[in-house]
């Protein structure tokens, strides 16, 4: 199974042991890795923001680069849902709306990939530590990504997990919100901290490089010891 890795641009800039960790993953469980090298952002950020035009730009770029390929995989629900928004934002486009649908039918978030795509449970990942999991809001509420996670976790041998309280509450990071709401989101990320430390958890895990730098930081700010991991390095920890 020959597998597209779309690695978003947090991934490419801060957290390139991420997709290190993703691509070892996949031809772990047998799939064949390539990187498109004419990716760019998805354009969420300025889609967000307003910039429909500007952002069309990058996401016909996004749509060229990946049209060809048989799945593409990426280790962030938000950018996943980003390009199953696609169809929605070219509807009516007789060029761009059929190939905005064939690249957001075989878009998948790692985790999503893995548990409905490889009918794969336990990925044979061990380790020993005690964790709890923060539940991105684009990843649940925009893509319904939730068991998949927990599942892959529970198989994880040595893990012991603990839910965390508040999970269904954001972060505070919300992509551009962090900078134009700065006094909120920090209120948000602190009360996830505190959420955090309740758990006793030597690790917090997530699945969106972008909620999982906003909580890092704080937690690297207020000088808590909690060590914070992105679930493809745990499932690729053996």
């Amino acid at each position: 199974m020959k597998v597209a890795l779309f690695a978003t641009c947090l991934v490419d800039l801060f957290q390139s042991n991420v997709g290190k960790a993703t691509v070892e993953l996949l031809e772990h469980l047998g799939c064949e890795v390539e990187f498109p090298e004419s990716q760019v952002c998805c354009g969420q950020p300025a889609y967000n923001s307003g910039y429909l035009k500007e952002s069309k730009e990058a996401m016909k770029r996004m749509i060229e680069t990946f049209l060809d390929a048989e799945y593409i995989v990426s280790p962030s629900g938000s950018c996943i849902a980003m390009f199953r928004e696609y169809p929605h934002i070219f509807k009516g486009d007789p060029e761009w709306e059929p190939k905005a649908i064939k690249v957001a039918e075989k878009s998948f978030e790692l985790t999503e990939f893995i548990v409905d795509v490889l009918k794969v449970e336990d990925v044979g990942a061990a380790f020993d530590a005690s964790v709890t999991y923060h539940t991105s809001c684009h990843m649940t509420r925009l893509l319904g990504v939730r068991k998949a996670p927990m599942v892959l976790l529970k198989n994880v041998k040595g893990l012991r997990f603990t839910e965390l309280p508040g999970k269904e509450q954001c972060c505070g990071f919300g992509g551009t919100f962090s900078v134009k709401m700065a006094q909120i989101s920090e209120q948000m990320v602190d009360e996830k901290v505190c959420h955090i430390e309740e758990t006793e958890a030597e690790y917090l895990i997530g699945a969106d490089a972008g909620c999982l730098m906003n909580i890092g930081g704080r937690i690297q700010r207020k000088g808590k010891p909690i060590k914070v991991l992105h679930i493809a390095e745990i499932l690729n920890s053996r």
